[in-house]
């Protein structure tokens, strides 16, 4: 069976987290990336089921590489970029956000496509440190993931924080109800209603966003990827992995990192978030991988993973 991908991808006007208007502070380059071909991990085909494969706990010391999935290569397609600007939000009043699609070759929209969700999208669209189009282009050539689209959606701005960092499905309701029949509607896109063709994306406040979009409708998504989540206590994000602990657990694969020179301020500690995590989601059973480093917060060293992550969260 043939699988279509569409990868919603949300940007955030600002790189750094916010705790009621107070800015974390940014992103930590000091892992600088080192330009060389590397084993960017395992070959799996896509549709083969999640199993077990990849989940767990691994340890990623720079310097970091970024491999050939992750730099353009002769003879692969690549797929086109569009924006708009969506201003008219109902669930977020007053807010203005860049939205930018990514639409690869080889889609021809003969079958529904799935989704991603990426908080903080401008950051992987064009961060050098993601590549993101690049890496959607090699994969998706080489049939190691499905046909993905990608959709990159800013934040509101100062209102980044009460829309990622709240533990509600008000974010996930405005995703669903706004942003995504706007996509659909302007560029033609057919999306597939399976969750399990659906994920959510993002680094910092948005990994957390991410995790609770599929927390909270796992009726819709149910594959989540981040890059130093914010897990803190910055609106309560530090309860996570005491209500994972004490709920049924529900069918998401969630991949975490951080590195050991992540964010430590008056919200916590971001490497110590991310591994209660780790702990709470390993030991209620469900499919989750770890990579921890000596990197900072996001960065290269979340960058250069992302080939492999996207290997893993698509199996």
């Amino acid at each position: 069976m043939r699988f279509v991908a569409i990868v919603l991808i949300l940007a955030g006007c600002s790189s750094r987290d916010q705790s009621e208007g107070e800015p974390a502070p940014p992103f930590d380059e000091s892992d600088a990336a080192v330009e060389a071909p590397t084993d960017a991990g395992p070959s799996r085909d896509a549709g083969t089921g999640p199993g077990p494969e990849g989940d767990g706990y691994y340890l990623r010391n720079g310097p970091y590489m970024y491999g050939p999935d992750s730099s353009r290569q002769t003879g692969v397609p690549q797929g086109a970029l569009m924006s708009f600007t969506w201003a008219e939000s109902t669930i977020y009043p007053g807010t203005t956000r860049k939205v930018t699609v990514y639409v690869p070759k080889q889609y021809d929209g003969s079958t529904p496509a799935a989704l991603m969700v990426f908080q903080d999208g401008s950051s992987y669209v064009s961060n050098n440190n993601f590549k993101t189009p690049t890496v959607l282009d090699n994969l998706i050539a080489k049939k190691q993931v499905p046909i993905i689209i990608g959709v990159f959606i800013d934040s509101g701005g100062a209102n980044r924080s009460v829309e990622y960092d709240t533990l509600s499905d008000r974010y996930v309701r405005f995703v669903l109800g706004e942003i995504l029949p706007q996509v659909q509607t302007r560029y033609g896109l057919t999306i597939s209603d399976d969750p399990e063709q659906r994920a959510a994306v993002g680094l910092s406040s948005g990994g957390i966003c991410a995790f609770t979009m599929a927390w909270q409708r796992p009726d819709q998504f149910r594959r989540v990827m981040t890059h130093s989540g914010s897990f803190t206590n910055i609106r309560g994000g530090n309860k996570y992995p005491a209500m994972i602990m004490s709920s049924p657990a529900k069918p998401l694969r969630v991949f975490l990192n951080s590195g050991s020179k992540d964010l430590v301020n008056g919200a916590g500690s971001w490497p110590a978030g991310n591994q209660a995590m780790f702990d709470a989601l390993t030991g209620k059973g469900y499919h989750v991988r770890y990579v921890f480093g000596d990197g900072g917060h996001v960065g290269p060293q979340a960058g250069t993973t992302l080939p492999e992550t996207m290997l893993w969260l698509w199996r």
